[in-house]
């Protein structure tokens, strides 16, 4: 494997799964911590760069003039166990669904729910991924990163990783001279299914009437299916999947909201609140299948922005605020985008 830092001096074009122009002028391949020293003399001359691995949930401009960092390092690493679960490190720029796959070959299960999200391993932390009733932060036992700051690398146990919905330290301010090296998993080995989720009744019905076991194998299946019905295949209508977040409201909203539409779609949360399905709103608001130029709302799925063809950032985001603020005005609800937009 080669540890030589790769840095592009034309411009090169950067992949994205939203399919948008994106040029950079200094571009690295990371692909093993031997180049590390030489990221950190990058930061030292030009601050810190734009990390990228999947690129499966930003907006990038036309152009950009920091310095970025493909996250190619890929592989495994299996710990001791613990005596409840499995612990394994992965690398950063591993893809996130072959991992699932990957854990659950080898016996792992608990990543089941998380099938076919595009994206990194290392990316997963970032955002917090979640799906079907399941958070990354329900299986992360810590998160290695290096710091540009101090030119060292350190281990983030799970609270120091302050996840949130979609949100955690890496997205904040004391996370913005970070690049995540390896994330390490604690996998149940007293698995226990989680079919909480709309979308996974028929498992459920089978898992409560115990007239037949679900496997982690049964799940991973559903959750595929369920996917490929529902969300587009970002290499053939390119999009970065679910573009707002579902937004969380007080008890007093929904109930304001639940008398003058009854069939709002929410789900109450521990502390009392509820969070509504942003899909719903924006669907209510009759946007699905809704052009804005180049830039579509899925016909299947009103939370998902298409590419049609010859978007740019300016397009996405024109849909995006008309989007947002028809909600806003229709519901009094304020969306918030999911994916980050790159300045």
């Amino acid at each position: 494997m080669s540890t030589s830092l790769q840095a592009e001096v034309n411009p090169i074009a950067l992949p994205n799964t939203m399919g948008l122009p994106c040029v950079a002028s200094a571009v690295t391949v990371f692909r093993d911590r031997a180049q590390l020293p030489q990221l950190q003399d990058s930061f030292d001359r030009h601050g810190m760069p734009l990390v990228l691995a999947g690129a499966s949930n930003v907006i990038l401009p036309e152009r950009m003039d920091r310095p970025v960092v493909l996250m190619r390092n890929t592989g495994m690493e299996v710990l001791e166990p613990r005596a409840d679960a499995w612990l394994i490190d992965v690398a950063a720029g591993h893809n996130w669904h072959q991992w699932v796959c990957e854990s659950l070959a080898r016996g792992w299960p608990g990543l089941e729910n998380l099938a076919l999200i595009p994206g990194s391993v290392g990316a997963a932390p970032i955002q917090n991924i979640g799906a079907y009733g399941l958070e990354l932060a329900q299986r992360v036992a810590g998160v290695e990163i290096w710091d540009f700051e101090t030119g060292q690398s350190r281990w983030l146990q799970t609270p120091d990783c302050r996840f949130g919905y979609r949100d955690s330290v890496f997205k904040q301010a004391a996370g913005g001279h970070w690049l995540v090296l390896n994330v390490r998993f604690a996998l149940p080995k007293d698995w226990q299914p989680v079919l909480g989720y709309p979308d996974l009744a028929p498992l459920r019905q089978r898992w409560q009437t115990r007239a037949a076991s679900v496997s982690a194998q049964m799940v991973f299946d559903h959750v595929v299916a369920v996917r490929q019905a529902k969300l587009p295949d970002p290499t053939v209508e390119p999009n970065v999947g679910s573009f707002f977040k579902n937004p969380v409201v007080s008890s007093e909203l929904y109930e304001r909201l639940k008398q003058t539409h009854p069939h709002l779609v929410a789900y109450r949360q521990i502390d009392g609140q509820f969070k509504l399905a942003a899909g719903w709103l924006i669907d209510q608001c009759g946007f699905k299948g809704k052009r804005f130029g180049a830039v579509a709302v899925h016909d299947r799925q009103a939370l998902v922005l298409v590419n049609t063809g010859g978007a740019r950032m300016a397009d996405v985001l024109r849909a995006a605020n008309a989007i947002a603020q028809a909600v806003a005005d229709r519901f009094g609800v304020h969306l918030q985008m999911e994916p980050v937009c790159v300045s």
